[in-house]
C-alpha cells in the first residue's frame, strides 16, 4: 500500500471500532501475529485516543488470561495464527470483551473484522488527539513474575520514534524489515520510524533467516534493526554478502552482541551506521553506541533525550554517581519524553523500580574513562563465587570467540564449596561427534588460551542444543539455573 491507501484503511478500522463503542482511553487487545492487520489497527487506534494493547502470543494461556483481566479490553482482535491460544486465554479469563476475528478461524461469539471494516466510513474520525492521550500498552515478557503493563502516551511514542530516526541516522525513503514482533518495543519502533521518514516497512510475520535474506534482496532493504540472535542466524546461512548489497545501516537491541559477531558484521557488511541501542519498554532509549563495530560491547553515551547514572545497587544506596569503572546499577531519568510514568495497576512494581526522578533498570554497568557505558549484566544475574563477583557477559564474550562455539550463556549454580560455581552452557557451532573430546578441547582452551582470570573460568561446561530464550532473543538464564533446558 502507499500512504494514501494506508490512511484510508486505518480510517475505516478506526471508524469500525468507534461503531463498536470504543471510547477514549479504552484498551483494544491485539491477539495478532506480525501482519498488516496488526500494523494498520495499531495506527487506527492512534486516531481515536484508544490504547493499542498488542499481546505476546507466545506467552502461556494462563499468562494471557491474566493480561486480559488486567487490561480489561473493550475489544479483542484475533487472527488465525493466534486463534488457538486466544481461545484458551478467553476460557481462563473473567472479562467478556467484543471479539473480532481477522481471518478464517471463527472464535465463539466473534464477529468478522474485515466485514466491519469494509462497511465503515473512509473519512478521518473527528477526534482531537493530544500528547498525554494513550498510545500503546506493552506487556513485559514476564521472565520473572507476572507480565507488567507498560502504558505509553502519544508523546512517549513520538519522542521515542523521532529519537530512533536520528540515532540510527535514517533518511527519507529508508526501508526496513519488520521482523521484530510488534508486541515488543523494537517492532513498534521499526513501524513508526518508517512512517516518520515516509519509508517502506516490509513485514516478516515469523523470522526466518533465509526468507529474511530474500526479502532484503527483493525489497532492497537499506536498514536493519534486529536482535543479535537474528543477525547470528543470518550469518550462519553463509549469505551475508547478499545482505551487504543493499543494507547500509545496522542496529541491534534486546540483548548484548558478542564482540566476534559485531566485528564480523562490521567487516563483511561495512555499514555506514552500526548502532547498539540500549533501552527498554519503559524508557525506550537509555544509551546509544553508534560505532558498535569499532567498540564492540560498548553501550555508548546517553540517547538524545536521556540521562543516566551508575549508582550503588543496594536497596538503600544513594543515587550519586559512582567513580569511573566502578560497577553499579544503571539508572535512567524519568524526565525524558520517552519515559513512561508507572506500570499499569502495579504499585508494587512502581515502588521497586521508581525512585523520584530515577528508574532502576535492574542492569549492572560501569562508565569507562572515555565516558562510555558498558553493561555488565543483570543485578540478579551477577555470580558471587568464593567471595568474588563475576559478570556473565564478560565470560560469555570471551568463550564466544572460540571457533567451535555458536552460542554461550554463563550462570552461577549452587555449590557447597564456592557458593556459586561459574557454569557455561555452550551450543556447538557444528555437530560434535565426540562430546567428551569437544568438552576437553574447550576446557583446555579456557585453562591455557582464554584471557580469563582463574576465578572467572567456568568450573563446568555443559553442551546443549539450544539456549532457552524469550520471543525477542533474550537468554532466560533462570531456566538454565532451574534445569529447564533441552539436553539433546
Amino acid at each position: 500500500m502507499n500512504y494514501r491507501e494506508w490512511d484510508i484503511r486505518t480510517n475505516q478500522i478506526a471508524n469500525a471500532l468507534l461503531g463498536l463503542g470504543v471510547e477514549p482511553h479504552d484498551r483494544v487487545v491485539l491477539f495478532l501475529s506480525n501482519s498488516e492487520v496488526l500494523a494498520s489497527t495499531h495506527l487506527a487506534l492512534q486516531k481515536i485516543r484508544a490504547m493499542s494493547t498488542p499481546f505476546n502470543i507466545r506467552l502461556s494461556a494462563v499468562e494471557l488470561s491474566y493480561c486480559l483481566d488486567d487490561s480489561e479490553p473493550r475489544v479483542v482482535i484475533v487472527d488465525d495464527v493466534a486463534a488457538a491460544i486466544a481461545q484458551k486465554a478467553f476460557d481462563g479469563a473473567s472479562v467478556k470483551p467484543i471479539i473480532l476475528h481477522a481471518g478464517n478461524t471463527t472464535l465463539k461469539g466473534s464477529q468478522s473484522f474485515e466485514d466491519l471494516v469494509a462497511a465503515a466510513s473512509t473519512k478521518a474520525p473527528d477526534i482531537v488527539v493530544g500528547p498525554d492521550d494513550p498510545s500503546v500498552m506493552l506487556y513485559t515478557s514476564g521472565t520473572t513474575g507476572k507480565p507488567k503493563g507498560v502504558p505509553r502516551t502519544q508523546l512517549n511514542e513520538y519522542a521515542a520514534s523521532s529519537a530512533h530516526v536520528m540515532q540510527c541516522q535514517y533518511s527519507y525513503d529508508e526501508s526496513t524489515l519488520g521482523a521484530m514482533p510488534m508486541y515488543h518495543t523494537m517492532g513498534i519502533r521499526s513501524l513508526i520510524s518508517m512512517i516518520i521518514v515516509g519509508g517502506k516497512f516490509v513485514e516478516q510475520p515469523i523470522f526466518n533467516a533465509e526468507r529474511a535474506i530474500q526479502l532484503i534482496e527483493s525489497e532492497q532493504i537499506s536498514a536493519l534493526y534486529l536482535v543479535p540472535t537474528a543477525y547470528w542466524s543470518i550469518v550462519e546461512t553463509g549469505q551475508l554478502s547478499r545482505v551487504a548489497k543493499s543494507v547500509r545501516k545496522l542496529a541491534f537491541a534486546g540483548a548484548a552482541m558478542t564482540s566476534s559477531l559485531c566485528e564480523q558484521l562490521d567487516r563483511e557488511v561495512q555499514p555506514e551506521v552500526f548502532v547498539n541501542h540500549y533501552g527498554s519498554s519503559e524508557i525506550y532509549t537509555y544509551a546509544i553506541e553508534n560505532k558498535a563495530g569499532v567498540k564492540p560491547g560498548s553501550a555508548g553515551r546517553p540517547g538524545l533525550l536521556s540521562r543516566l547514572r551508575v549508582v550503588d545497587p543496594s536497596p538503600d544506596g544513594t543515587f550519586d554517581s559512582l567513580p569511573t569503572n566502578d560497577v553499579g546499577e544503571i539508572v535512567a531519568s524519568l524526565r525524558s519524553d520517552e519515559a513512561f510514568q508507572g506500570y499499569w495497576r502495579r504499585p508494587d512494581a512502581d515502588e521497586k523500580a521508581i525512585h523520584g526522578e530515577w528508574y532502576r533498570t535492574g542492569d549492572l554497568g560501569h562508565i569507562d574513562e572515555n565516558g562510555d557505558l558498558w553493561v555488565d549484566g543483570r543485578v540478579d544475574d551477577m555470580i558471587i563465587t568464593g567471595g568474588e563477583n563475576v559478570h556473565p557477559i564478560e565470560v560469555e564474550d570471551i568463550i564466544a570467540r572460540h571457533p567451535n562455539v555458536a552460542e554461550v550463556a554463563v550462570v552461577g549454580l549452587k555449590d557447597d564449596k564456592w557458593g556459586q560455581a561459574v557454569t557455561a552452557f555452550v551450543v556447538p557451532r557444528v555437530q560434535m561427534g565426540d562430546r567428551q573430546l569437544f568438552l576437553d578441547q574447550i576446557n583446555d582452551w579456557l585453562r591455557n588460551e582464554a584471557p580469563l582470570s582463574p576465578y572467572k573460568r567456568p568450573k563446568e561446561v555443559r553442551l546443549i542444543p539450544q539456549l532457552p530464550k524469550n520471543p525477542v532473543g533474550k537468554i532466560l538464564r533462570r531456566k538454565l539455573v532451574s534445569g529447564e533446558y533441552e539436553t539433546e
